[in-house]
């Protein structure tokens, strides 16, 4: 009988120290970033590597609706808002576009992405030079709206699935 309970308590133990794994992500290419033409004179654009390696993106060209979360595999609060991020991806009704901030290389990042479960777009963005329009802390999330207006900046983490679903809803009309 004793060795009954042992073996239970152990296989329960075993089951609640085995780390929770997120589905796999990929590291998606920036052409399924849609873009568009700007008014804003070159010089004052923001031109971003795509995290696949791919070709540089100017930030100012990205047409919404659309959700940009800024964010940092360094950062704890990041890490946590993801699952929310992650279910808003299933429904498939929002582009979402990250951009990772101050890593210390596009390895790093990939990495992220892969482990994290990520499965949207994410620019590079390795020296920090989108402070200026995003501003010093992440995570930062923005909404475009279908003018690609940023008609609500979310700073701080995003807590809840439901949160996030009220904004996309509330901000850029679509329900989810």
């Amino acid at each position: 009988m004793k060795a009954k309970i042992l073996l239970i308590a152990i296989s329960l133990t075993s089951l609640t120290l085995s780390p929770v794994h997120a589905a796999t992500g990929k590291v998606v290419s920036c052409s399924a970033i849609t873009t568009g033409a700007t008014n804003i004179p070159a010089k004052k654009t923001t031109s971003l590597q795509c995290l696949d390696g791919g070709a540089a993106l100017t930030l100012e060209t990205i047409k919404g609706p659309a959700i940009i979360n800024v964010w940092g595999s360094w950062c704890g609060p990041c890490r946590q808002e993801l699952p929310h991020f992650r279910a808003l991806a299933a429904t498939g009704k929002v582009k979402i576009i990250g951009i990772d901030v101050e890593e210390r290389d596009m390895a790093a990042g990939r990495k992220f992405v892969i482990a994290q479960g990520i499965t949207w777009p994410n620019l590079f963005d390795k020296d920090g030079r989108t402070k200026s329009a995003f501003g010093m802390g992440v995570p930062v999330t923005w909404f475009l709206n279908s003018k690609s207006v940023v008609v609500y900046r979310q700073i701080g983490i995003i807590n809840s699935d439901k949160l996030l679903f009220d904004e996309v809803n509330k901000y850029l009309g679509i329900k989810v």
